[in-house]
């Protein structure tokens, strides 16, 4: 079952007596372990009692058996969860397959594993209900994910050009995405819901301003100064894709000028459509960049975006950063 549409759905009163919580994003993770307790012990201060976390790396099975029999306190059932559980699969797999034949009558156990291996004897007598995947949500229904979340969590609603511009500067970072709603909703104003020029302000030159100076050496037809730096984001731990998508940010904004001046705007109307600040520094760097690309390279620049894209997200062999640095010399580049 998808981690989505177990969240969205009513629970069933009777919970699986083994459920395998699987996939890379941990946030939904968290959400689904969540919404798990809230059904094996309820809700309230007494239903912490009745969870066990348990570390999978050198676990043995013994001990999760001892906790799955221990009476619940101040809970009539018990929910014993296991972390890194992937290691503790392979070593306790026939124990697991023998405890699932005749499971705990008042204890609940869920595994968190990285990857789940759908046609073990273990995983074929699971029901669907009781493996739940959890991934981001591909790029055409991150956007609706975005608001749907801030609208039940956050209880703000956000319009779909926000929305957009949110998922095209974070990308499918669910913890993060979260993370700049309430940000964004404490801010706004209360009756108001979240629009784009909200995530202008407080999310994307906040991104911007991570990657101003690889633009400013690319204005400068600097190649090795702006990789350097794209160098040291990478080391420091930022994504490629939150990387592309602050160069998405700025890049469709020079698109845009572009278009605009060739539609017959002024230079500094089409600053002005575009929200660049009306900052003489910054119009400077903008008007630079403009003249280093030229119209030739504004016209490809979104292509470029794209192919860039599809490729961290698994059409290229190449490594992320490589995909990156070729982006970067492509713009860098003298005409």
């Amino acid at each position: 079952m998808d981690a989505m549409r177990f969240l969205d759905e009513a629970c069933p009163d009777t919970p699986q007596p083994l459920v395998v919580v699987f996939g890379d994003e941990d946030f939904l993770k968290r959400q689904v372990v969540a919404r798990l307790q809230a059904r094996v012990l309820g809700a309230g201060e007494r239903a912490e009692f009745g969870v066990s976390v348990l570390n999978g790396e050198t676990l043995d099975f013994s001990t999760v058996a001892n906790e799955l029999a221990t009476l619940p306190f101040l809970s009539s059932r018990r929910l014993v969860v296991v972390e890194q559980a992937d290691s503790f699969v392979s070593r306790a797999r026939e124990q697991l397959e023998a405890y699932l034949a005749k499971p705990s009558q008042t204890g609940v156990l869920v595994l968190d594993v990285k990857s789940w291996t759908r046609t073990t004897r273990l995983a074929k007598a699971l029901p669907d209900e009781a493996t739940i995947e959890c991934k981001a949500p591909l790029s055409d229904k991150l956007v609706a994910w975005i608001g749907k979340w801030s609208q039940s969590r956050h209880r703000k609603k956000i319009e779909p050009a926000a929305a957009n511009l949110l998922a095209e500067l974070i990308g499918p970072h669910l913890g993060q995405l979260d993370q700049e709603l309430a940000k964004l909703s404490v801010t706004v104003a209360e009756s108001a819901p979240i629009k784009q020029a909200d995530v202008d302000t407080l999310v994307g030159r906040s991104r911007a301003a991570e990657t101003f100076k690889i633009f400013d050496a690319i204005g400068r037809g600097q190649p090795a100064e702006a990789l350097a730096i794209l160098h040291q984001l990478v080391e420091q731990g930022v994504e490629p894709l939150q990387i592309l998508g602050a160069f998405s940010w700025q890049l469709r904004r020079l698109a845009l000028i572009g278009r605009l001046v060739l539609n017959g705007q002024s230079l500094a109307e089409a600053m002005d459509a575009a929200g660049v600040p009306p900052f003489p520094a910054a119009r400077r760097s903008t008007e630079q960049l403009l003249r280093h690309l030229g119209t030739r390279r504004l016209t490809q620049v979104l292509d470029w975006l794209v192919e860039v894209d599809l490729g961290l997200k698994g059409s290229s062999e190449l490594p992320p950063t490589t995909q990156l640095e070729r982006l970067l010399v492509r713009l860098a580049r003298s005409r």
